[in-house]
């Protein structure tokens, strides 16, 4: 993968459903269907191959999923889902190859040895909101709002429940599945849906800035502190502790752990070998 990749604003309109662009260790993946970036099934298996590339390329240390235009993303491409009704099994095959597409890709960023931070300008609903659940971290613009409407078109969002309930309160993520209504920035900070709310001109370059630091750290180190941070969570509280223990130990004979360590106290800057 070429260590820069620049688009056009008039190839982008309806060239490609994903945009890339990988900058010093740093892979922005833009979501670009237009107008709503449905997760339709082209833009859910362009995300799984760009996912899958970013996790063998040593030259990708963070991966931030942005969006082009006023919405993050509307969920489902219901549309596209209707259309397959007139099939002889009323859409059954297509309905389970959707969700199945669906689970495997918030899956991938949940296993990907890589931080993935989700950058959000605009309404994140329904799938769209589990993307951005199912993210390591949340930063977004104070106009950005949220929700998972299906029970009010007679859907429950039952596949962005497992993503949103996992990030959210208990209580607040049933609030949201029941109403279905929308809940603004601050609300959903409340919530733990997102880590920060920025003022959109500053989005962009904070969401850079978080992504810069990450990239900074040993690559062998995050893929460890995430792989254990999701396999700890939700176990019992003993079992986690053995769990994190073996990997501390694991970690700490990691050459990085050792030049980490050693720069640290010898007052240098590591040099970081991913091993």
């Amino acid at each position: 993968m070429a260590d820069v990749v620049s688009f056009r604003k008039e190839d982008c309109e309806q060239a490609t459903p994903l945009m890339e662009a990988l900058n010093d260790g740093v892979l922005r993946l833009t979501l670009n269907n237009p107008p709503a970036n449905a997760l339709s099934i082209a833009l859910m298996e362009a995300l799984l191959a760009a996912l899958d590339r970013a996790a063998t390329d040593k030259a990708v240390r963070v991966v931030i999923l942005a969006a082009a235009g006023k919405l993050f993303s509307a969920g489902h491409d219901l549309k596209e889902m209707t259309a397959h009704r007139a099939d002889a099994d009323r859409g059954r095959a297509f309905f389970e190859k959707t969700m199945r597409l669906c689970a495997d890709l918030m899956l991938k960023i949940t296993h990907l040895p890589k931080p993935v931070i989700a950058e959000i300008d605009g309404l994140a609903t329904a799938a769209g909101c589990q993307l951005v659940a199912s993210c390591d971290l949340a930063i977004c613009t104070d106009t950005s709002t949220f929700c998972t409407p299906g029970v009010n078109i007679g859907l429950f969002c039952s596949t962005p429940m497992v993503a949103i309930s996992r990030a959210a309160h208990r209580k607040q993520a049933m609030e949201m599945l029941l109403t279905g209504e929308t809940i603004d920035a601050s609300t959903a900070k409340d919530f733990g849906l997102v880590n920060r709310i920025v003022p959109k001109q500053y989005l962009v370059q904070v969401v850079n800035k978080y992504a810069s630091v990450i990239a900074s750290k040993s690559p062998l180190t995050l893929k460890i502190g995430k792989e254990a941070f999701y396999r700890q969570i939700d176990v019992p509280l003993e079992a986690a502790y053995d769990y994190a223990a073996g990997v501390m130990v694991e970690n700490m004979l990691a050459r990085d752990a050792e030049e980490g360590i050693g720069a640290f106290l010898g007052k240098r800057n590591p040099e970081w070998k991913g091993e």
